[in-house]
């Protein structure tokens, strides 16, 4: 599973039973950037109706390579689900993701309005996608 983790959404993908490509599931809204228990939750019945063995999170990482807030958030997000679900969690650069995901979108035409609603779920395809190509 492959999660693109934002302070308002979990963008959430999935790959096929052989490790080889990702498609994404959802976009989890997050009603509080504080509160995490109902996303956790929502992730767990996605990890069971999945059968998730391994999650991938995308850690944000500035164009240098350092580490700013938002990778902080991640990295903590990345430990209570390892702590929650009991599965390996792996922290994934995910620089520019975002900005691919948009550019596609736009590229299928979809309307500027509507990108919204997908671009998190797309971010998380290109993640867990980055993850399996390089295994």
């Amino acid at each position: 599973m492959g999660l693109d983790f934002g302070s308002r959404t979990v963008g959430v993908a999935v790959s096929d039973p052989l490790g080889i490509t990702a498609q994404g599931v959802e976009t989890v809204e997050r009603p509080q950037e504080n509160k995490l228990r109902r996303t956790l939750a929502r992730l767990e019945e996605l990890i069971r109706e999945y059968q998730v063995e391994k999650i991938v999170v995308g850690c944000p990482r500035h164009m240098n390579g350092d580490f700013g807030e938002r990778a902080e958030k991640s990295r903590d997000f990345a430990e209570k689900l390892k702590v929650r679900t009991g599965l390996p969690v792996v922290l994934w650069d995910e620089r520019l993701t975002t900005v691919a995901a948009e550019r596609t979108l736009k590229e299928a035409g979809v309307r500027r309005e509507r990108r919204k609603d997908y671009v998190d779920k797309i971010a998380a395809v290109f993640i867990l996608q980055g993850y399996l190509d390089s295994l």
